[in-house]
Formats: structure tokens, sequence, C-alpha cells
């Protein structure tokens, strides 16, 4: 019964607000203009009442390669080893995860595939053993489902680009086993001096199979590149704003308003190193993010369980009211953290699961060579 009464639980779909919403549209100016009256009630138990309309889609979790440490671990009871588990996303507001498949530096290529393929096998037992918790989605409506039915959806990636072995067979089984979104960065053909003839090809065969492409740690000339190239939104899934931080992860000024301009979605990490220690340090950066590349265009990623310190307000992934509060405060309306939190990276997996429809009507799978392109 328990499970029925689960399958029968309905959510708002993205971008609808509940008819007894906890909010009013706010009215006349932006809620942060001079005179314009505050909003009333307290701003965590109004936080607390958004996000459990507008959850919080997390951008990086590097949970996959902490489990594999652990000799023994249960995220549904709960797991202090870790970052994150079921009550904690729970209490956050957590309805989606992207799991990174990142791998530690200085694998050679093979190594990687064989490590990424442990990673994602791993995935699949961590999942199926936490059925009441979690589930894996491969598309946005399969993650629509498995909030509905109160479970957090897992999506796979990003996983880093020496995965492939220079080889877009790889990633065609890798998407045949769930990965849904890759990092341009680490290999020949996506370099510090951009894209070459096979990375291009590379990017439309993501697009081809709905493949979301990862920016953050690419270089600069390879995201100007994908901004151009790719026809479905890119992401930059743990990045913040160079100009308050100069991190090589954080990204200058002008491709935050290219970034914009191509609908992409930069996904501010809640990492101390990135972001700053504190806060209102992340808000800053929000901030900053909005204001040049748009409301549709900023995202979040917890990165928790990668080994990053984090603010000491959002040490773990209970922690996004305390967050989603600090910007109330600030005058961040209802429309923008709807979509910060949850609209904007369901927009993007509904663009890649979209194109990916049209695109595999009308094109076969690409059989390029990186040693006939590349030569």
């Amino acid at each position: 019964m328990a499970d029925l009464q689960d399958e029968l639980h309905t959510g708002p779909e993205v971008g609808e607000r509940p008819l007894d919403g906890p909010f009013p549209e706010p009215q006349g100016p932006d809620l942060a203009g001079p005179g314009v009256d505050e909003p009333v009630g307290d701003p965590l138990d109004r936080a607390h009442a958004l996000l459990a309309a507008h959850p919080v889609a997390d951008g990086y979790s590097g949970l996959p390669w902490a489990l594999r440490h652990l000799p023994w671990y249960d995220l549904q009871a709960g797991e202090t080893a870790v970052d994150t588990d079921v009550p904690r996303l729970r209490e956050g507001h957590v309805a989606a995860l992207f799991w990174s498949l990142h791998l530690p530096e200085g694998l050679v290529a093979n190594r990687a595939v064989g490590a990424t393929l442990e990673q994602l096998d791993l995935v699949r037992s961590v999942i199926k053993a936490h059925p009441e918790g979690l589930r894996l989605a491969r598309s946005a409506g399969q993650v629509i489902d498995a909030r509905n039915c109160g479970r957090v959806a897992v999506l796979l990636g990003p996983a880093a680009a020496p995965a492939l072995d220079d080889s877009l067979g790889i990633l065609r089984v890798l998407h045949s086993l769930g990965l849904r979104v890759l990092t341009l960065a680490g290999t020949s053909w996506a370099s510090e001096a951009g894209l070459t003839r096979f990375g291009e090809e590379v990017v439309r065969e993501m697009n081809r199979l709905g493949v979301l492409a990862d920016l953050s740690g690419a270089s600069d000339a390879t995201i100007a590149r994908t901004l151009v190239l790719s026809k479905a939104p890119v992401l930059c899934t743990r990045s913040a704003a160079r100009a308050l931080r100069p991190h090589p992860d954080n990204l200058p000024d002008d491709l935050l308003t290219e970034l914009g301009a191509a609908k992409g979605l930069c996904m501010v990490p809640l990492t101390a190193e990135q972001t700053g220690p504190g806060i209102r340090d992340v808000a800053d950066h929000l901030d900053h993010v909005r204001a040049l590349a748009g409301p549709e265009s900023v995202g979040l990623a917890g990165t928790y369980d990668s080994g990053a310190a984090h603010p000491r307000e959002l040490a773990d992934a209970s922690g996004y009211p305390r967050l989603i509060a600090e910007l109330l405060g600030r005058g961040w309306s209802e429309t923008d953290l709807a979509l910060l939190t949850w609209g904007n990276a369901q927009r993007a997996l509904r663009a890649a699961d979209f194109l990916s429809r049209a695109g595999r009507d009308r094109h076969e799978p690409s059989t390029a060579d990186i040693a006939a392109l590349d030569a």
C-alpha cells in the first residue's frame, strides 16, 4: 500500500506553481527596489515552503567515488561517513542529483574506461540497495516521475572525457548504460587549444545521443567553441564567477555573458575554495552570475563528497534552505529561485531529450575516427 501511495503522489511539473502556492506573485518593481515592502514571514520558513514546490536539482555530487572506500554504508537510515544520505537530501529538499563519475588524475585512457565502468556498476548497486530513497533517471520525464514517487532522481555524470578512449563507440556504450553528462577536458581533442575536428564530432554525437556537455575545467577556447557548436544547452557543473574569486574552474565575465546568450547553465559550487568560506560569499556569486548570464542560466552544485571544503553554513546536503533564505533576503523573486533550484536543470534535460529524439531520426551514428580527423 505504501508503494501504491508513492505512485499516486503527484507534484507540480517544472515551471508550474501550485494553486495554493506559498507566495503570491510580486507586484510592481523588483522586491529589492527602494520603497517596496519586504515580504512577511520568516525567510527560512519561506525557503522551506518554496523548496517544497521547487526542490533542488544538485548539479554535482562526488558520492560514488566516496562510497568506494567504505566497507559498509546505509544511505537510507543515514551515513555520517559521507556528506550525502537520504535523510539529509530530504531535509535539504534535493529531488535530483547528478552523480559525478570523475576519476583521480593520472589514469591512462584504458584504465579510465575500466574505472568509469566500475563506477557505473557501483552506482547501480547503490540505487538498487536504496529503492525507497533513490531512483535512476535517464531523462527529464523520469526525473519528474521519481520526484512524484517521493524518490531522489539520480542522473549519471559528469564523466571525464578520457573515459571515451577517443572512441565514439565507447561514448554510445556509456550513454546506453545511463551516462547523461560528459566533461570536455583532459584530452588531445579538448585541450587548451580548444576542440579539434574530432572534438567537434564528439559534441555533435553527444547532441544526437542526448549527452550534455560539461565545460567546468575546460579551457576558455573549448568553452567558446562548444557554445557555438552545441545545439543542446551546455552545463558548467561546478563553476562560479572568476571576477569574485580567481579559481581556474570559475568563469570570466565575458564567458558568463556568452553562456547566458547560449542559454547554457552555470551551476555554482558550494565550496570554500571556489566561492568563499561563508553562505554570503556563495550568494554573491549567484547574484553575479544571474546579473551577467541571466536568471535562466544559473543553478546549484553542492559538490558534496568531492573532497572539497564547504562554507560554514553549507556543510552537507541539508543546507540548501539556509542558502535560499539568504537569497530571499536579497530580494530574489520566487520565479528566479524556482529557476535556480529546479527549472533551469529541467530545461537543459528536456532540451537534450528533444534534440536527441529529432537527431536520431535524421542522423546515423557517427563513424568518425580520431586518427583520420586529427592527423
